[in-house]
């Protein structure tokens, strides 16, 4: 296989969910690795629905607290399938490692604000231009928050070379902001809900905007290797993501019982959810890779293709 992968075909991508395994005896064993939070329960979703059930999977869900130990067991074939961001799937076919995408996950949309620059209602700063000199906090360097942290800042008219930047996990940006430690901070749900109600936060801006109104923030990934030996298993399990993504967008009662239930997360009726997409678009992907390429986190720029497994 060459390095620009291979991508679902679009009438595999139409397929219905059990089309792939029409007169299939057994159900396909899976195994999944995903993040126990919102933005990486699909899985959880389609198992309680029977969504894996219908595309003629057998899926089993392991949840592991970071990207990189998913990446480190896709890679040595412990699962099969991980969730990630899609700029982690970039680096690392920049570095040759063979991932790539075979669903999507968790969609950006600005009308369903997911993530905010916060700071002390007291807080002097109010534009772009403010935060010169000033130190932001991002949930880690060379992320898409910190991409989207500084695209905001310039395209604000503000100068992010001028920033200064820190890593703070998400948890902990309300107390760095009330202890004086960092001067803004960029929170995503469902902390930055937490954090507004507590009444001595505001916002000055949504720095997701600034890579694009909509762009997909994560997705589904596995090797090569995998994708080409079990091409069956690749389209049911693309299927089976679709379909829970158009559920859980429309049933955000019903799938937070489901995520409360398996991660332990507290999701209460006014938590503002994650929406997912229900296609693998390049173009949701793109703009991520055009502003992770500008702001040094890619070595350069290249389609989005290149990251998409087709079959």
């Amino acid at each position: 296989m060459n390095r620009r992968g291979f991508v679902i075909s679009a009438t595999a991508a139409t397929a219905g969910m059990r089309a792939p395994f029409a007169g299939a005896q057994q159900p396909t064993g899976v195994r999944v690795a995903t993040t126990p939070i919102d933005a990486g329960a699909q899985p959880f979703f389609a198992q309680s629905m029977g969504f894996f059930r219908s595309a003629g999977l057998d899926v089993t869900i392991a949840t592991i607290s970071n990207g990189s130990a998913i990446a480190a067991a896709v890679a040595s074939g412990a699962v099969d399938i991980g969730q990630s961001n899609v700029v982690s799937i970039a680096t690392a076919h920049e570095r040759g490692i063979p991932f790539g995408l075979i669903a999507a996950g968790n969609l950006v949309v600005s009308r369903v604000h997911q993530a905010a620059f916060i700071v002390p209602v007291a807080s002097p700063i109010h534009t772009a231009k403010d935060l010169t000199g000033k130190t932001l906090a991002v949930n880690g360097l060379g992320t898409i928050p910190h991409v989207g942290a500084r695209a905001w800042i310039d395209q604000n008219g503000g100068d992010s070379n001028a920033v200064k930047y820190t890593e703070i996990p998400f948890t902990a940006m309300a107390v760095a902001l009330d202890a004086g430690r960092i001067d803004c901070a960029f929170v995503s749900e469902p902390q930055l809900d937490d954090a507004l109600a507590l009444k001595h936060f505001r916002t000055i801006g949504y720095p997701y905007d600034a890579i694009a109104h909509e762009f997909l923030l994560g997705g589904w990934f596995t090797t090569a290797a995998w994708a080409k030996a079990n091409p069956e298993a690749v389209r049911a399990y693309a299927a089976a993501m679709r379909t829970t993504s158009r559920w859980a967008n429309a049933n955000q009662g019903a799938s937070g019982k489901i995520l409360q239930t398996e991660s332990g997360i507290a999701v209460s009726p006014t938590t503002t959810r994650v929406l997912f997409s229900d296609k693998l678009d390049p173009t949701q992907i793109q703009p991520v890779l055009d502003a992770s390429a500008r702001y040094g986190v890619l070595t350069k720029d290249f389609p989005a293709a290149e990251i998409i497994f087709t079959l």
